[in-house]
């Protein structure tokens, strides 16, 4: 095994196939001499290939109106939804006349049928990256039911590439979910808590393991900015061949961090907020509180990076699911410090807040151990799947929902437009099924699993009919 650093990786760039992502001025950082304005930046930054064709998804309008039937608990419980899947964009959102309450939900979680869209987000400027290094082999980590490690197994898989998934503790006596897609699409390794808990160490550990005596392992960051200073100069749009190959065919490996919470993962959710602020979506102009649960964090903060870069009066909220305040603002200044350092050297020095942060962190109403859900949460799921055909998870989604449910109630009167970013989770309803995750058995659902296996088809059904 040989760890390959930045001289090496710029060594096989003279090996590259036209594959090359967009490439700037020789700067240490590969940034522009010149200080560009935030807009500028953002366009020589997103100049690069992609996962995805497209970054267009869908918006749907979600309208408010008092329930008749039995009283839930929670912001949702005494509402009932409406569904328009054709909304209209004109000079106002909120529509004039208007007596009930709306929100919009950016519809990411129908990117991909096994991707979540938030990792689809993620992965759309890394995996043409890897393709172009000639990467042969990715290793990542996660939980037993990681969206993560399935999203980067499938996204390996369509462009040839093996994954190799650490997952932490044991197999699960039946396969489902997530662990079911990860098993099927890459290479599943189960590791002990004990191990697990020292990441850095595990995955360079299977690295080396995978690398054999002949192979390179490569830095994703060290690949990010080597692709920025490259100064070949290549055609930098449109989609990357599935299967490029070049003359060079060692076996090259490259660690990706447990949730893909890395800069380069920035850059698919920045290309998102620029593909929703054209003037016939969501426009430059109007007040918008975009909504999004937060696991890592990472895609709030790239929504954060992206409406500030581009001068948008846009309030990104991000509602807390795995962990503390403090450890998220402290994900969030680390990102847009790795940030700056990469790509916005010669930013305006009002663009990016490092003290203030750019999204507003919020926590879930009813808090609990992440993992847990709890009583009457899946029949929550169930009202709004029947009466709109949208899935949502009662650990990851309907906390954004419920939140984007509470806020479009309280901007009722001349305030923002509220917007719910939907990331997914579809699959996660299948490994809850597998366990309860109950540490406090009296507050989670006692019947939600017997419950969720009644219901699931039927919630499938409608989040792909028509």
């Amino acid at each position: 095994m040989k760890q390959q650093g930045i001289s090496s990786i710029r060594t096989i760039n003279s090996m590259k196939t036209g594959l090359c992502s967009a490439q700037f001025s020789s700067h240490s950082q590969g940034l522009p001499k010149v200080k560009l304005n935030g807009e500028e930046l953002m366009s020589k930054v997103l100049n690069r290939r992609w996962m995805l064709h497209v970054p267009d998804t869908e918006i749907h309008q979600i309208k408010l109106s008092p329930s008749q039937g039995r009283h839930r608990e929670g912001p949702s419980g005494n509402l009932s939804f409406l569904n328009n899947t054709k909304p209209y964009f004109g000079d106002e959102l909120k529509e004039k006349g208007s007596e009930d309450p709306f929100f919009y939900v950016v519809r990411d979680d129908l990117l991909h049928p096994l991707v979540n869209g938030n990792k689809a987000r993620k992965l759309d400027a890394l995996l043409p990256l890897l393709v172009d290094y000639s990467v042969t082999d990715v290793v990542t980590c996660g939980g037993c039911q990681s969206a993560h490690a399935a999203a980067v197994a499938v996204s390996c898989a369509e462009r040839g590439l093996k994954s190799h998934l650490l997952l932490r503790g044991e197999q699960p006596e039946i396969l489902t979910g997530y662990n079911l897609i990860s098993t099927i699409y890459g290479d599943i390794t189960y590791v002990p808590r004990s191990i697990y808990s020292r990441r850095m160490t595990m995955l360079k550990t299977h690295a080396d393991l995978v690398a054999s005596n002949t192979g390179h392992i490569l830095c994703c960051n060290d690949i990010l900015e080597s692709s920025l200073s490259d100064q070949s100069s290549t055609s930098s749009s449109g989609h990357i061949d599935a299967h490029g190959n070049t003359e060079n065919h060692s076996r090259k490996i490259v660690i990706i961090n447990e949730g893909a919470g890395d800069v380069v993962a920035l850059l698919g959710v920045i290309r998102l907020v620029q593909y929703l602020c054209q003037s016939h979506l969501l426009g430059k102009e109007r007040q918008i509180k975009l909504v999004v649960d937060a696991g890592t964090g990472t895609t709030a903060v790239g929504l954060g990076i992206g409406a500030q870069c581009l001068g948008l009066p846009w309030e990104v909220t991000a509602v807390m699911l795995a962990d503390t305040i403090d450890a998220y603002r402290q994900q969030e200044q680390k990102l847009i410090s790795d940030f700056r350092t990469r790509f916005g050297f010669h930013l305006t020095d009002h663009c990016l807040n490092e003290v203030d942060g750019v999204v507003h962190w919020v926590g879930r109403r009813h808090q609990r151990k992440f993992g847990n859900f709890l009583e009457g949460e899946i029949e929550t799921c169930q009202h709004i799947a029947q009466q709109t055909g949208i899935l949502v998870d009662p650990v990851y989604t309907l906390a954004a929902w419920e939140m984007a449910t509470q806020l479009s109630r309280e901007e009722m009167e001349g305030g923002a437009q509220v917007v719910m970013l939907h990331t997914g989770g579809t699959l996660g309803m299948f490994g809850l099924a597998q366990s309860s995750r109950a540490s406090h058995p009296e507050q989670v659902a006692t019947r939600g699993i017997d419950f969720f296996s009644e219901s699931l088809p039927h919630f499938i059904n409608l989040q792909y009919s028509g």
